[in-house]
């Protein structure tokens, strides 16, 4: 039986990009830094990451779009917090941000890693963001990785 399974390891000259949401920037921004630190470790270099980002959660599947339909990146890791309020909007944002995401990743066909932290609280997010239970970002970097490894077994 053939087995093919990805290493979270980079040959060095991937182009990858990491779009991310500016609202709740106390938590976001700690996802960036897991993503550049997932990426720096396993073999990327800096001048071939590109941080892109977009004032929301909801605006990250339109410009996914227009990063994928550019070819100009092998690989998107996308981050961002939408933390749970008082008003339904969170359901809203969560559901139509993660919809549209998968809907753009299955028309390029793209690799997209996706890193959105959905709580209840701030300090869940900052919890998910570094401070205890590991950083999503780079863990969802770390998938990136592997899975552009696997699509290049493939190709």
């Amino acid at each position: 039986m053939k087995i093919i399974e990805g290493n979270i390891a980079l040959q060095g000259n991937e182009r990858i990009a990491i779009l991310c949401s500016r609202f709740n920037s106390m938590v976001t921004d700690k996802l960036i830094e897991g993503a550049r630190d997932s990426y720096l470790r396993h073999g990327g270099h800096d001048d071939n990451l590109t941080l892109i980002r977009v004032s929301g959660a909801f605006e990250l599947p339109f410009m996914l779009d227009k990063i994928l339909a550019s070819g100009d990146y092998d690989g998107v890791c996308v981050l961002g917090a939408i933390i749970r309020g008082g008003t339904p909007h969170f359901d809203y944002v969560a559901a139509e941000s993660t919809k549209g995401i998968a809907n753009v990743t299955l028309k390029y066909s793209g690799a997209v890693s996706f890193g959105i932290l959905t709580t209840d609280s701030i300090e869940q997010a900052l919890d998910r963001a570094g401070l205890k239970v590991g950083n999503k970002g780079f863990e969802a970097m770390s998938s990136l990785i592997e899975l552009l490894d696997v699509y290049r077994q493939l190709d």
